[in-house]
């Protein structure tokens, strides 16, 4: 099989690390399947799509709404790699899913407005599948309506013409869409699960998420209902494109 590639941006290692073990569990790959990439440490490769099946992305502490003058120099490189990725894999309808991070990086790659209008506290939220993410093979398995991991300062507030609502949710109604055939990207996390979400929110504790008084709150935020769904997203993206 040809292998998948996860493109991450997350600097600190041990989140890092429980984000590549997630995919690798959810997604059923073993490591010599899953290239991990950490965009962060270094400029992003050159690829031969046609030695891929898919690729993946995770998520990570970048907006890409924020004002240029905010950005780090990383972050613009990471910007500008993804849009010149992107140009090609929307040319070529390749398969894509990129989760949080990856609808901002899509989303502005297409023409969507992202901004802070539809934020979400780390926390547990439903999803519900539209008309359209009812007949999609990803999100077949599904029940109508989910629970997901959800943490994000940046939304998609308008969709393009380009792109297919696949899942909508009560404050964020963009949480899972796709541009073509197989070019996916969902505002919630399909990877995580509780002990995830935890690490998560113990590394990212100063980043602006929650406020320092938060922490047990948030903590329980992310028990409130049982996410038991969200990992099928990956199994079936494998099942669909691995080749």
């Amino acid at each position: 099989m040809k292998p998948f590639l996860l493109l991450a941006t997350r600097a600190e290692d041990i989140p890092a690390d429980e984000e590549y073990q997630l995919f690798l569990t959810y997604s059923g790959l073993r490591a010599e399947q899953l290239v991990r990439v950490r965009l962060e440490s270094g400029p992003m490769p050159e690829f031969d799509l046609d030695e891929l099946s898919g690729i993946f992305v995770g998520g990570g502490p970048f907006n890409a709404s924020d004002p240029p003058e905010k950005k780090s120099a990383v972050q613009h490189r990471v910007e500008a790699e993804f849009q010149r990725l992107l140009d090609e894999v929307v040319a070529r309808d390749f398969p894509f899913l990129g989760a949080c991070y990856g609808i901002g990086t899509l989303g502005i790659h297409q023409g969507a407005v992202i901004d802070d209008t539809y934020r979400e506290p780390i926390s547990v939220v439903e999803v519900t599948r539209t008309e359209a993410g009812r007949a999609d093979p990803l999100l077949a398995a599904l029940p109508d309506t989910f629970a997901a991991f959800v943490g994000h300062k940046e939304a998609v507030s308008r969709l393009p013409e380009s792109a297919t609502l696949l899942a909508t949710g009560e404050a964020c109604p963009v949480q899972m869409f796709r541009v073509g055939r197989n070019v996916y990207a969902t505002q919630f996390h399909p990877e995580l699960d509780v002990d995830g979400i935890t690490t998560r929110i113990h590394a990212y504790a100063d980043y602006g998420y929650f406020a320092r008084h938060e922490l047990e709150l948030t903590l329980d935020a992310v028990r409130r209902l049982r996410v038991a769904h969200t990992g099928r997203i990956l199994r079936a993206f494998v099942e669909c494109y691995a080749r």
